[in-house]
């Protein structure tokens, strides 16, 4: 991988992390200019994507709690 796909990658992480919600539509708009990217298990790696996600949510939750 080079450079330039890791520090994407990074950022990526960063958004899904801080803002899952455009995160979500980034990947969306990716699928759809880019299907063939994605066609290899894809809903797969989406429910685990969304799993995160949920789990992201759960752990800012009681963040802010304390």
């Amino acid at each position: 991988m080079s450079n330039l796909d890791e520090s994407i990658g990074k950022i990526l992480l960063e958004l899904q992390k801080s803002d899952p919600g455009t995160f979500k539509e980034l990947m969306r708009k990716a699928q759809k200019e880019n299907p063939e990217l994605f066609e290899a298990d894809s809903d797969r790696d989406n429910e685990e994507i969304e799993k995160y996600n949920l789990e992201i949510d759960e752990y800012n939750k009681k963040i802010d709690e304390n």
